[in-house]
Formats: C-alpha cells, structure tokens, sequence
C-alpha cells in the first residue's frame, strides 16, 4: 500500500486541506530530523509532513540532517515522497513564481552526509541514478496540474549548489552551460538517499527569483518571499489535486 511524504522547503509550512492528526518525533541511527513528523489526512489520504529547514525555519541547507530526514520517513512506512523546494530560475521558461517538475539534476554541493552506505558494509553499494525523480510520480503530478488547469514546466535539470550563500553571475553562466535551468541547494542528497531506500520520489521546484544575472540588479528577499507566495498557493493547488486524483480510495 503506497504511503506519502511531502517535504516542505521554504515557503511551505502547511498544505491546504490537510487535517493534522498528531506529531511525532523520531530518533534515528543518524541522528534527529529536521522536525517533528506530523501526520495528517486529506479526505481517506494519510500524509506525512515534514519540514525540511526545521519549525521554525531555522536550520540552513548545508545543515539539514538529509539522512535522518530520508531514515525516518522510511521507518514511518512512507513509499513515496514529494520534496517541494524554493528555486532560482536560469533559462527563459523558468520565470519568479513559475513551477517546474525536474527530470534531471546535477550536484555541485560538497561536505554533505551524502550516503547511507558510507560504512560497516558487507561489499561496496551502488545505485542506479540514471533517471533521479521517479517517473510514475511525475507523470501523476503531470496530470494533476492538466487536471487544475496550471501552467507548469514538465522537464528541467536542476543544479543543487551548496549554499547558503546565493550563486555569482559566473556561477550561473558555468550552470547554463551545464545545462541547468534551475539552481536550489536542497536537491541533494535528498534524492539519492531516497532511491537508496527504494522510495519513489519527485521534487516540485518552485521559482522564487531569477537567479544572478539573468535580472537587473540584485536579488533581495523582499522580491523572493513575494514569488513565493504566489508560488505556493499554486503548489497547494496542485498537491491537492495529485492526492485526490492518484490516493483517494
């Protein structure tokens, strides 16, 4: 039976019509989650929600304990996860408030608990990261922005640096060239832990400002917090619409 997990990031502390149950905190062998988990249920539909930055928004991105964040959803029984994420946009499509659905990424953060096979292994571990965002679940987001009539970009690379710090116009040149149309810094190594546990997962990118160079001036947080909130109220809408149409029984 599927299980579902939303990980909130910036501007994502609730999701609309989901009614909260109870809170739970974990314990896990790496440590403790950003937050408590609070489960909940839209209409027949468990959720798990997590905040990603903490509750408060408190903890940075290089910071985030990925691995007990990924462990403990796991432990919950959680099957699939959507990772909801505040963004810049690079190419032309991905414009301040805008979705996108990514189907590729590229990693350029460092330093971080990246692996849960890093040690006491029997043999070395690899992972097929081919395709790093589960398609069942993208085509299901797909169609559940069809269904809401939004406007959404179905495709697009994301490039995860490491923060917190935003990128230089240089940065984001070398990223373009790349092939990046977004730039966030809490892709990874969420998505890979995730597929280490064998769960599907689907990242919801939603573009807070053009990122450096790519506007006239500088990036302030006056015009990020305005994006986002256009933004969310669509990822609302959205994640709604996915719940009911793939989870209601």
């Amino acid at each position: 039976m599927s299980k579902l997990a939303i990980i909130g990031g910036s501007g994502l502390s609730q999701i609309n019509g989901l009614k909260i149950t109870h809170r739970q905190q974990l314990e896990t062998p790496f440590g403790t989650p950003s937050a408590e988990f609070m489960h909940g249920n839209i209409h027949t539909q468990d959720i798990i929600f997590l905040a990603r930055h903490g509750n408060p928004h408190s903890i940075p991105p290089h910071k985030i304990n990925y691995r007990a964040n990924i462990w403990g959803l796991k432990e919950l029984g959680v099957t699939d996860i959507i990772a909801v994420a505040a963004v810049g946009g690079i190419t032309a499509a991905m414009a301040p408030a805008h979705i996108a659905l990514p189907d590729q990424l590229i990693d350029y953060s460092y330093g971080r608990e990246h692996t849960f096979f890093a040690d006491n292994l029997d043999t070395v571990t690899h992972i097929d990261f081919t395709f790093p965002y589960n398609q069942q679940l993208r085509t299901g987001l797909i169609q559940a922005a069809n269904n809401a009539n939004q406007l959404i970009s179905n495709t697009g690379t994301y490039g995860c640096t490491q923060g917190p710090r935003l990128e230089t116009i240089a940065e984001i040149k070398r990223m373009e060239r790349d092939g990046c149309d977004l730039v966030g810094m809490t892709g990874m190594p969420e998505a890979a832990l995730a597929q280490e546990l064998d769960i599907n997962y689907a990242a919801i990118a939603v573009v807070a400002n053009w990122a450096a160079g790519k506007s006239i001036g500088v990036i302030s947080m006056t015009e990020i917090e305005h994006h986002l909130k256009n933004g969310m109220s669509n990822v609302n809408s959205l994640l709604y619409s996915f719940i009911l149409n793939r989870y209601q029984t």
